[in-house]
């Protein structure tokens, strides 16, 4: 009689889970939200320096002293709402002559020369930080400064403000707007991978009811199995968008700009948790659905 070689032959055990799939479906998903997520912190950061580009002109008396001066720069640099980069508060003083020179570059005329004397005023430029940056507020703080002694006039472009301000808004709106939507995709995504990979576990499911086990017994495997592999996938989503956002920063020099890493990484840690939640959740929903269902429902 011939050999015949035995082949191996793979056959499916009763119990088998498609780890690999499950993990890879989430961990897709979330770097998607992960994506967006960090495109709204940079869009944040973003509106903040624009924010805080904004600039005030604190016109002086005429003939203030250099002790004047100095006194109502630490007046202004003492302000709550004054923006400042590191330690530095930023208030800078700007002379009636540096702004006659700054003038004449910018249009090549020689005001002084026709009018036989300089009629500007001595200038603090201030910046108001990101959260006093609305019209309401910048109005108050205008009143507010030109109640100082020694200041003539505050000025500021109000019409470029209410349209920055406004733009802003929208334009947050619809991110936030979008970012929902786009979550509620995610979350129905990750729970129907998670249904039909329990799926093919729902005759395991009824054997074990079939000898006896509890709800709480059953379900606790499949449960935690759920929760490790949502936290895997987090970690992995986490990861690379963490390879990515370092590789775009070293690519895009200006990008780093925007870099926020203490928001980058609650956004990684909020991606662990997600997956940890949505996959319990998911599993939790998927078992008790296959333990309520008869035998005849499961084929």
């Amino acid at each position: 009689m011939a050999n015949i070689n035995p082949k191996t032959v793979k056959k499916k055990k009763l119990g088998n889970y498609p780890h690999a799939m499950v993990v890879f479906s989430i961990s897709l998903a979330l770097f998607v939200i992960g994506l967006f997520g960090m495109l709204l912190i940079h869009a944040g950061k973003l509106s903040e320096i624009v924010k805080e580009s904004i600039e005030m002109q604190v016109y002086l008396d005429r003939n203030l002293t250099e002790v004047q001066l100095d006194r109502l720069h630490k007046t202004l640099a003492a302000k709550e709402f004054v923006a400042y980069k590191g330690d530095t508060a930023q208030v800078r003083f700007v002379s009636k002559e540096e702004g006659a020179k700054a003038f004449l570059d910018e249009t090549g005329e020689d005001f002084m020369a026709f009018l036989g004397d300089n009629p500007l005023r001595d200038t603090y430029v201030m910046r108001i930080n990101a959260d006093n940056s609305s019209s309401a507020q910048l109005k108050g703080i205008k009143n507010d400064l030109e109640g100082i002694d020694g200041v003539y006039e505050v000025q500021y472009v109000e019409s470029l403000i209410e349209s920055i301000n406004s733009n802003i808004q929208k334009i947050s709106m619809l991110l936030l707007g979008f970012a929902g939507i786009l979550v509620l995709v995610v979350i129905i995504l990750i729970n129907n991978t998670v249904k039909l990979a329990l799926y093919s576990q729902r005759f395991l499911i009824r054997s074990m009811q079939l000898v006896g086990a509890t709800s709480f017994f059953i379900q606790r495997p499949f449960l935690n199995r759920a929760a490790w592999q949502g936290m895997m996938s987090g970690i992995i989503a986490s990861a690379l968008l963490f390879g990515l956002m370092h590789y775009a920063y070293h690519e895009i020099t200006e990008l780093s700009l925007l870099k926020d890493e203490g928001q980058m990484y609650m956004l990684m840690i909020a991606l662990i948790v997600m997956g940890f939640v949505i996959g319990f959740l998911s599993s939790y929903r998927a078992v008790r659905k296959y333990l309520r269902l008869s035998l005849d429902e499961l084929y």
